[in-house]
């Protein structure tokens, strides 16, 4: 397998839009055995926020998720914003997701929007939160921006990209990104006016939606390098995931996905690419993909958002 790292992406120039052709031609051999491979898939958890929810607590959602993890053979990775963490509740917890072999990671103290005005104040934010997490056995400096918002100029990009490298992180890159908040935000205000309210629905249009933006975003790795990666899908601490994830990942399962563990996935040469568009981030792939002129025309912005899918639960009246 050729591995394309961050020097020699860039001297090639294929974010300038060569594209992965020119970079994998000459290894056909290696590329057609990749290609045959199923795709993989990481469980990645964002925010931890562990306010009660209707039907479970904090602490209740938090041990179904668990739970099915477990049941499951799954090791996900959890990325933690300082402002979540409840004195009492949220060390119990996240040691239940070191001692259960789970990577922790940091996601900043405040969950700000980076625009790249302020990336000193931001690293700074990122160093707040790391003492509330690096005592668990599995914490990584692995970061993962809040919103998946990278910058908006490439000035505050690089001196952000810069600051993180010097104090040892790496980026906890989302390939398939989705919109699991906005679902459950219209599932909890559903139980709040009915606390028995169907699940039916809302669980069939989370499955539905996991899997198309599962499939578009693999579409995007096999025209960007010629075959399926290791994915990692973000999800959020809510009360869908604990609801809905063992569903999903059986779903995957069943239609021919690999399973894998985070650690697995983020050691995975394609998350050593080093995306140069503007707005940065949003997903690594949706981020390849805007600097290649064949794929960037059929790309929106934002990749995510409840905009997208609310016309969609209006018609069905969820």
């Amino acid at each position: 397998m050729i591995l394309v790292m961050k020097s020699e992406l860039n001297r090639r120039g294929f974010l300038g839009g060569v594209g992965a052709a020119a970079i994998f031609g000459a290894n056909a051999g290696t590329l057609l055995a990749q290609s045959t491979m199923a795709p993989g898939l990481a469980i990645t958890i964002d925010d931890f926020d562990l306010a009660n929810s209707p039907l479970m607590s904090g602490e209740v959602r938090d041990a179904a998720i668990r739970e099915c993890l477990k049941r499951h053979g799954v090791q996900a990775a959890g990325f933690v914003s300082g402002k979540f963490i409840d004195p009492e509740l949220a060390p119990r917890i996240l040691r239940g997701w070191s001692d259960e072999g789970h990577v922790i990671g940091n996601h900043t103290f405040s969950h700000t929007y980076f625009s790249g005005s302020d990336p000193a104040g931001f690293m700074e934010d990122v160093l707040v939160c790391e003492p509330l997490l690096s005592g668990y056995a599995s914490f990584q400096k692995l970061f993962r921006f809040p919103y998946l918002a990278e910058g908006r100029t490439a000035e505050g990009r690089d001196t952000m990209r810069g600051l993180l490298a010097g104090h040892g992180y790496r980026n906890a890159h989302v390939t398939i990104d989705t919109s699991d908040w906005f679902v459950d935000n219209r599932l909890r205000a559903r139980l709040k006016d009915d606390l028995g309210a169907d699940l039916a629905p809302y669980r069939q249009f989370y499955l539905d939606h996991l899997w198309e933006r599962a499939s578009y975003y693999d579409g995007l790795a096999n025209a960007l390098f010629g075959h399926s990666i290791n994915h990692t899908i973000l999800l959020h601490h809510r009360l869908t995931t604990a609801l809905f994830l063992s569903d999903a990942i059986q779903m995957f399962r069943e239609r021919g996905w690999r399973i894998i563990d985070a650690d697995k996935a983020f050691r995975s040469a394609e998350f050593e690419l080093v995306p140069q568009a503007l707005p940065a981030g949003q997903s690594l792939l949706w981020a390849l993909a805007r600097t290649d002129p064949q794929l960037a025309t059929g790309l929106r912005y934002p990749g995510e958002d409840g905009k997208y899918e609310a016309p969609k639960m209006d018609a069905l009246g969820i």
